[in-house]
């Protein structure tokens, strides 16, 4: 796109960090919900499978207390590391899956050979669900290495009973893939889905932001050509009451008209160049149309004024410009910036004749002292005392 579609980058910029964060909070919202869904999912089973049978046929187990014991450690385990989880400060993974293996190989000497394949052995189908809790926030290869230690101590256990019939194998297979299928399928689902969710609140973040980047080119767009209406029918009517003769060139007012409808045109143009300080570049081309007209004009600037929007660039300059339209013989032009403040001075001789004028005629600047939000922090002085004229704007961020 053209520069006089876009006078000013820096007021077009579209904040980035709203947008980040707004996907940020799709991907978290996304996130939790699994989160609760594997909790929920995880305790679940552990109380309304395992338990109930552990308590009807306690008395066959070769070793009760142990079976009922680890239960109640996973459990305990389970609920803190699920609090843990849904607060978003999990424990710490790998001693918690070591305390798990412990428990899968305790349990499955516990059972005996006649509960091999029974829901009285809880951890045949429970523990998968605890692999994936600890492990929420791992690589997937962590939960499938989990898995297969878990497969690797069941067949284990099986190969110490003497289970090796093919009806015993049989049953260990469809075992690990039971065991091993959903806790696999539920954390990749639920990685797969924050990842969709946080593409898709990108997509829509960076479809609001190109809106609003196109809604604020065309408000800069309308402003300028605004602008330009209003400085272009100051210099036609001053141009046609010249033709008319209704005004007089050696009008000193008439002069000062001319001057000033140049100095809007001038900075209006400067406004749409591309150059590193603006504000300063727009300052150069109203003192260098200044000189032109035969006015000793001296510019002074220290340090680097930071990036400006155009509407504070404008209320920095406008006042300025129309007090160089009615300076005589002299003037100095003094800009201090700092990262958050930026002063502009204008020292003229005084003329008493003159009238003090804070703003241009076409009403671009407004008139007085402000320190509104309207006028974005941009103060106004306009001060003389019979032998120099001290004009000002400030700005502070």
């Amino acid at each position: 796109m053209s520069a006089d579609l876009y006078p000013d980058q820096t007021a077009l910029r579209v904040p980035q960090a709203g947008p980040s964060d707004a996907v940020s909070a799709v991907a978290r919202a996304s996130d939790r919900g699994a989160r609760i869904g594997v909790v929920v999912i995880a305790l679940s089973w552990h109380c309304t499978i395992g338990l109930p049978a552990t308590e009807r046929i306690r008395g066959e187990l070769t070793a009760p207390s142990v079976v009922l014991g680890t239960w109640l450690l996973v459990t305990v385990t389970g609920v803190v590391t699920g609090v843990r989880l849904l607060r978003g400060r999990p424990l710490p993974a790998w001693p918690l899956a070591a305390l798990l293996l412990v428990v899968d190989v305790t349990v499955f000497a516990a059972v005996g050979r006649e509960h091999m394949f029974s829901s009285v052995n809880w951890v045949r189908g429970t523990l998968g669900w605890f692999f994936v809790l600890i492990l929420w926030e791992r690589r997937m290869t962590a939960l499938l290495g989990m898995l297969t230690a878990h497969a690797l101590i069941a067949l284990a256990a099986l190969l110490a009973y003497g289970m090796t019939t093919a009806a015993d194998l049989a049953r260990y297979t469809m075992h690990v893939y039971g065991v091993s299928s959903l806790p696999v399928a539920v954390a990749a689902g639920s990685a797969a889905l924050a990842t969709l969710a946080r593409k898709r609140a990108q997509v829509a973040a960076t479809a609001h932001a190109l809106a609003a980047e196109r809604e604020a080119a065309e408000q800069v767009r309308q402003e300028r050509r605004d602008r330009l209406g209003r400085a272009g029918e100051a210099a036609r009517e001053v141009l046609a009451e010249l033709a008319d003769g209704r005004a007089d060139p050696a009008d000193p007012a008439v002069q000062r008209r001319c001057v000033l409808a140049a100095a809007r045109l001038r900075r209006l143009i400067a406004e749409s160049d591309d150059v590193p300080d603006p504000l300063l570049h727009e300052l150069r081309a109203a003192a260098d149309l200044a000189e032109r007209n035969g006015l000793a004009i001296s510019l002074v600037t220290i340090g680097t004024p930071p990036p400006l929007p155009v509407r504070i660039r404008r209320r920095l300059a406008d006042p300025l410009t129309a007090a160089l339209a009615e300076a005589r013989d002299w003037a100095r032009l003094t800009v201090v910036a700092g990262p958050d403040e930026v002063a502009v001075s204008l020292v003229t001789p005084d003329r008493r004749e003159d009238p003090i004028r804070s703003g241009d005629d076409n009403g671009d600047s407004d008139e007085g002292d402000s320190d509104s939000e309207g006028d974005g922090g941009v103060q106004h002085l306009d001060e003389r005392d019979g032998k120099i004229r001290w004009t000002q704007t400030r700005w502070r961020r």
